[in-house]
C-alpha cells in the first residue's frame, strides 16, 4: 500500500473524534513508523510500506479512534523546547504547565542570580516541571519526588535523555522521602502542579483525559484542593 493511501485510510478512521487533527496525527504516526520526517511523507506519497508498518499503523490508528491519546501513542510530548518521554500511567504535559515553568525560571533569576539552591517539586509525573527547571537552570539542584513506581521509571528516562546530572528522584509521598538527607531548612523554592480537578468534575473531561490518564493525577478531592492541604500540612520547618 502507497503512503498515500495508507493515511487517508488513518484519517478516515480517527476523524470522528471530537478532539484532534487527524491528518496531522496520522501523519505524525507513520513518520513514528517509518523514522523518516515530515517532508519525506509529503514528498514520497507514492511510495510503498511494508506490510508489517501497514498493519502496525492501522492497530494504532483503531486505538486512536477509541480516544487513546496521541501522546501515549507517539511515546513523546513537547513541553518547554524539550522532547519528553510519555506512556500511559503519567500524566501527559500541558502548554498551560509551561506558564508555571517560566515563573519558577524569572522567579530564580530575579531572587537568586547565580546562586546554587535546592528546588523540590512534589508529585513530578513524567517530571515536566522538574527536569525543564533543572535543564534551563544547570547550576541549581533539583530533587523531584512521586509515589508512583511508572512516574519514577518515566522520569528517570527523561532525566537521561536530558543528561541531568543536578536531578536527584525520590519515591514516595509529599516530603517523606526526603527526610532525614539534609534538606530541612535547605529547600530554597517548592513546586508542585497536584491534582485539582474536583472529584465531581472529572466526568465532564474530555474521552482522552478521563478515559486514559492516571486517576489519581486528575482527582482533587470534592473541592480540587486536597492535595494542597496535605502539602501545607506536611511543609518542611
Amino acid at each position: 500500500m502507497e503512503i498515500n493511501q495508507l493515511l487517508k485510510i488513518g484519517v478516515d478512521t480517527i476523524k470522528n473524534r471530537q478532539y484532534g487533527n487527524p491528518l496531522l496525527e496520522a501523519t505524525m504516526v507513520l513518520e513514528s513508523l517509518l523514522d523518516v520526517d515530515r517532508i519525506y511523507i509529503y514528498t514520497h506519497g507514492k511510495e510503498k510500506v511494508p506490510y508489517s508498518i501497514v498493519d502496525k499503523f492501522l492497530e494504532l490508528m483503531k486505538l486512536r479512534a477509541t480516544g487513546y491519546p496521541i501522546q501515549y501513542i507517539l511515546g513523546t510530548r513537547e513541553f518547554m523546547g524539550l522532547d519528553f518521554h510519555v506512556e500511559e500511567g503519567v500524566l501527559i504535559p500541558r502548554p498551560d504547565t509551561e506558564i508555571l515553568v517560566e515563573y519558577v525560571l524569572d522567579y530564580i533569576d530575579r531572587n537568586y542570580p547565580g546562586e546554587s539552591i535546592n528546588l523540590l517539586d512534589l508529585g513530578m509525573g513524567s517530571g515536566a516541571i522538574a527536569l525543564s527547571i533543572a535543564y534551563y537552570k544547570r547550576d541549581i539542584q533539583v530533587y523531584g519526588v512521586d509515589n508512583s513506581d511508572i512516574a519514577m521509571k518515566v522520569a528517570n528516562i527523561n532525566r537521561e535523555r536530558f543528561q541531568l546530572a543536578n536531578v536527584k528522584l525520590y519515591k514516595g509521598n509529599l516530603f517523606q522521602p526526603i527526610e532525614g538527607i539534609g534538606l530541612e531548612k535547605n529547600i530554597h523554592i517548592i513546586v508542585s502542579n497536584p491534582p485539582y480537578i474536583p472529584k465531581g468534575e472529572i466526568s465532564k473531561l474530555q474521552e482522552e483525559v478521563k478515559g486514559f490518564e492516571p486517576m489519581e493525577a486528575l482527582d482533587g478531592g470534592e473541592d480540587g484542593l486536597d492535595f494542597y492541604r496535605r502539602i501545607r500540612v506536611g511543609k518542611m520547618d
